[in-house]
């Protein structure tokens, strides 16, 4: 074997590992409210993480939680749609990872209201909150539980 073909593949290695990053980004909408800051900062937490987001600035994001199946009791400030799934409030990118690894048969996850401490509302205060997984009939389970420091 000549040295050419070794040079080849070594120089390509970038582009073909640059190819396989961006295949696995995760495809993310966001519907939130153009006045509200701590969605942005949760946008910032998602991209962080992995996820390539597009924000669609609305005026009510209620018809949003209806048309993916969120059901009221779990609403927060902003809806996300990935893969399928409805991500509703402030929930962290890990367990939206596992979400998406594990494909459980659910319509997603939420993390209702705004507790402080979640994914873009950090702060010098923090309370526990759940990041609960819920399906097509309305049913919740807790998925995660986040305690104080």
């Amino acid at each position: 074997m000549t040295p050419r073909p070794i040079l080849h593949g070594i120089l390509a290695l970038p582009l073909i590992l640059s190819f396989d990053l961006c295949a696995a980004a995760r495809q993310m909408t966001v519907f939130k409210t153009p006045t509200c800051g701590c969605c942005g900062k949760w946008v910032e937490h998602a991209r962080a993480n992995g996820f390539q987001v597009t924000v669609r600035q609305v005026e009510n994001t209620a018809a949003y939680r209806r048309r993916y199946g969120v059901p009221d009791a779990l609403q927060s400030c902003h809806t996300a749609i990935v893969e399928g799934y409805a991500i509703e409030g402030h929930g962290p990118a890990a367990e939206m990872l596992r979400l998406l690894k594990t494909r459980p048969k659910a319509k997603g996850l939420a993390v209702p209201g705004m507790p402080l401490g979640s994914p873009g509302m950090e702060g010098p205060r923090r309370q526990p909150y759940s990041v609960l997984l819920f399906d097509a009939e309305g049913r919740t389970s807790v998925y995660q539980k986040y305690l104080r420091d």
